[in-house]
């Protein structure tokens, strides 16, 4: 059978690249996990906990998501030169949102590290918006 059409195969975090980003989606989840963290404290039903776990699990991999396409889809050369730390901060970010930070963890000092990467990352992205 004879093809009329080439398939390309393309991906972004939408269906198209819109050129919208705001680190406030992963800070809106961050703040999430930290909620969730303080109500299985609060809560001893096990299947509450299991519920609220799960939950918090998957919002530290949205947490990682949003950062992740700021990290690669929003930030160039240019702010990676001009703010050398930007490396650095995802990556620490991206971790504290992992296995060993709040995904895998009921810790809310390791939800406040998060919190704090985020607005650092925030403070930078806002500069960038400024230029």
């Amino acid at each position: 059978m004879l093809s009329l059409f080439r398939i390309t195969e393309v991906s972004a975090h939408c269906d198209l690249p819109c050129g919208v980003y705001d680190p406030a989606q992963a800070r809106i989840e961050a703040e999430s996990i930290k909620a969730i963290i303080a109500k299985v404290a609060d809560n001893d039903d096990p299947d509450f906990r299991t519920r609220a776990i799960l939950i918090k699990e998957q919002r530290s991999e949205l947490v990682k998501h949003h950062l992740w396409v700021l990290w690669t889809d929003y930030f160039k050369a240019p702010h990676f030169e001009k703010y050398p730390q930007l490396h650095t901060l995802f990556n620490e970010a991206t971790k504290l949102a992992g296995a060993s930070g709040t995904k895998g963890e009921l810790d809310a000092a390791k939800a406040d590290e998060l919190l704090a990467k985020i607005d650092e990352i925030a403070a930078i992205f806002a500069e960038t918006k400024k230029a």
